[in-house]
């Protein structure tokens, strides 16, 4: 699943190009990819066309583009979404599901294609409600963000890369579950945008184990996981995310190289960069987790 990086490398490719630009035509092939606009593909169509795209924001694993009528597209890219940018005209793009057509305000028409292979990402207008903490909705250095943001995104909480994200609180929280702290990494009511890759990745650098409970680990030491959390994304991001295979690719069809600099994830069976011990996989919440036996011990 795209995490924080691949989806802050799309608000960027986005941004760069259509923020002020109006919506012209839209033509859907598959209803499947609207299947949050709970009023169906035809108000869909019927209150985009016409609009302009004000912003590009960003929290955690969500997008969305703010409207002139003060609602908002909103984009979550599930499993395998992408959202390329074309010129009017480009070669298809297999399994595209919605093609959203704009004019830029230079007059240069391009598309915004939503293509999804395993269809469980989503586009739908929503509205827009206060913040709960009055501050700028989400992470979007290009345009002024309002202090409003989708009513379906309000309870994921500010990431890592978030002006207005507080380290303190967040520690402070973390400290008090009792879960593992690979758990409370991704739980996106606490803080959002973090996944299996970058919570392995960090939990490497930071030498804890994933099993290990929070509120057992030292409120320094958990400041120190969120500080490494956080670099772990500005370098992901720098490089575009990671692509594993075709399902992850940027605005402009091209995959990150992100995986070429993991320690942790992905790397069963290797030696440790630290110590040269075996990294482990095991099965893990429906999914794995990667570690280091040496270097990440589960304190007793």
């Amino acid at each position: 699943m795209p995490e924080l990086p691949e989806v802050e490398t799309v608000r960027a490719g986005l941004a760069s190009k259509i923020i002020g630009s109006r919506v012209v035509d839209i033509s859907i092939s598959d209803a499947r990819s609207l299947k949050r606009h709970v009023l169906g593909p035809k108000h869909f169509v019927d209150e985009l066309l016409g609009q302009s795209f004000l912003a590009v924001v960003r929290r955690g694993k969500f997008l969305w583009l703010p409207l002139s009528d003060s609602r908002a597209l909103v984009g979550h890219l599930g499993m395998s979404g992408q959202m390329l940018l074309r010129d009017k005209g480009h070669d298809p793009d297999p399994q595209t599901r919605v093609v959203i057509s704009v004019e830029s305000q230079s007059g240069q028409l391009l598309e915004v294609r939503f293509v999804d292979q395993r269809i469980f990402g989503s586009l739908a207008i929503e509205d827009l409600v206060p913040t709960s903490d009055r501050a700028p909705g989400g992470f979007s250095p290009e345009s002024p963000v309002s202090s409003s943001i989708p009513s379906v995104v309000a309870h994921i909480a500010r990431d890592l890369l978030d002006a207005n994200f507080n380290i303190d609180s967040v520690a402070t929280k973390m400290q008090a579950r009792a879960s593992g702290i690979k758990r409370v990494l991704l739980d996106q009511n606490l803080l959002s945008g973090i996944g299996n890759i970058y919570a392995d990745e960090s939990l490497w650098l930071a030498r804890l184990h994933y099993d290990q409970p929070a509120n057992t680990i030292a409120r320094e030491k958990l400041t120190e996981l969120i500080v490494i959390a956080t670099g772990v994304l500005e370098r992901a991001v720098i490089q575009g995310g990671t692509s594993f295979d075709e399902q992850y690719k940027n605005v402009n069809g091209e995959s990150g190289y992100f995986s070429q600099s993991l320690n942790a994830y992905g790397q069963a069976g290797k030696p440790c960069p630290r110590c040269g011990t075996e990294i482990k996989r095991i099965a893990w919440a429906n999914r794995g987790s990667h570690f280091c036996p040496t270097c990440q011990r589960l304190a007793t």
